[in-house]
């Protein structure tokens, strides 16, 4: 019981970062390559400031929920599948808080402080088009710990 009910918490929470990473990978990407430097800087520094801000909270709580799912499933003796499929998830949500934390999150700081500042860094777009090539992935990523989170849930 303890199993499922870490899981479905981790599922919730791993959701909110799902939902806004493929929302970020199919539809900001492409408006933000359609407007100007000035716009793109002050757009994605304050999404990134409260983003940052606001997202963390789920962020956290996907991954510990992750993380004690996936123990709580191998302690209480659920099957090796479900066990696999926890420590999939995990794996996943580690990787991506990697991704994020070398690439995303020094590209968020520089926009924000730039929006902020109400200035427009020389190198905005590459500053974007940085974030941009890590958001598939990122989405993929958190796919995956959803996945694996449900079928953690559902095997036995």
């Amino acid at each position: 019981m303890a199993h499922q009910v870490l899981a479905g918490i981790a599922i919730l929470a791993v959701a909110v970062i799902y939902g806004t990473d493929v929302f970020c990978a199919v539809v900001q990407r492409a408006a933000m390559a359609r407007v100007g430097d000035g716009v793109l800087t002050a757009a994605m520094g304050y999404i990134h400031l409260y983003g940052d801000q606001r997202l963390k909270f789920p962020g956290a709580i996907g991954l510990i929920t992750t993380l004690a799912a996936a123990v709580t499933g191998a302690l209480t003796g659920r099957g090796i599948g479900s066990v696999v499929a926890g420590f999939v998830a995990v794996a996943a949500l580690i990787v991506w808080f990697g991704i994020y934390g070398r690439i995303s999150a020094p590209v968020n700081a520089r926009l924000t402080a730039a929006a902020e500042a109400n200035q427009v860094p020389p190198d905005a777009r590459a500053l974007q088009q940085t974030w941009d090539s890590v958001i598939n992935p990122r989405a993929g990523l958190q796919g995956i710990a959803l996945l694996s989170l449900y079928l953690s849930s559902v095997l036995s």
